[in-house]
């Protein structure tokens, strides 16, 4: 799983038969301090994301694990929203 922010949304109203009815949003790869990386997806929306919210992602065969994509040209799908993360400190 890779932890992102939603950036955007994506709308394609000509697209593949399969991809009718899905929500595509824009995520961006976030590190696990929370700062931006430049890496930007189009992912899948399994969950009901919006703009602006840290969600958890999956990439590759993953993404067509989940009961919203199964069996569908699908590269990226957003699996979780994340209410809270705790990371202890290094104490350094």
């Amino acid at each position: 799983m890779i932890l992102g922010k939603v950036i955007g949304t994506v709308w394609a109203t000509r697209k593949d038969d399969q991809l009718r009815g899905l929500k595509l949003q824009m995520v961006r790869e976030l590190d696990s301090d929370g700062s931006e990386k430049s890496k930007v997806i189009v992912a899948v929306d399994s969950v009901g994301a919006g703009v602006g919210e840290h969600v958890l992602f999956v990439q590759g065969s993953s993404a067509r694990q989940t009961e919203v994509t199964k069996n569908k040209p699908i590269d990226a799908v957003i699996i979780a929203i994340v209410d809270k993360m705790d990371i202890e400190s290094s104490g350094q």
